[in-house]
C-alpha cells in the first residue's frame, strides 16, 4: 500500500515540486518596467530632496557662522562617484530607449 504513495510521489510530486519553484525563481529575479519607472521616480526624488538639505544647511550656516554642517562640508568627489556612476547608467538606458 505504501509503495502507490510513494512512486506517485517521486516521479509526479518531487518533478512538480521542483520545476514550481525554478519558474517562480525565474519570474522573480526580473523587475518590470513600471518597477523600473517607480525606482527611477523616487531616484529624482530623492536627489531633489538633497539638494534641498544643502540648500537649507547652507543658509543655516550663512546666518550662523558657528554651525558647519557636516554634508556640506564633507561633499567630496569620491562620496559622489556612485551617483555620477548612477547618473551615467541612466543616461544610457534614456539614450537606448529613445
Amino acid at each position: 500500500m505504501e509503495e502507490i504513495i510513494i512512486i506517485p510521489a517521486i516521479f509526479v510530486g518531487l518533478p512538480w515540486l521542483i520545476l514550481h519553484y525554478v519558474t517562480k525563481w525565474k519570474t522573480a529575479g526580473s523587475i518590470t518596467t513600471d518597477d523600473e519607472a517607480l525606482l527611477e521616480e523616487l531616484y529624482q526624488l530623492a536627489k531633489r530632496l538633497d539638494e534641498r538639505m544643502d540648500t537649507v544647511e547652507r543658509l543655516v550656516a550663512s546666518d550662523h557662522p558657528e554651525y558647519r554642517p557636516a554634508r556640506v562640508l564633507a561633499d567630496r568627489a569620491q562620496d559622489n562617484a556612485p551617483l555620477e556612476e548612477l547618473e551615467q547608467l541612466l543616461a544610457e538606458k534614456k539614450g537606448t530607449r529613445s
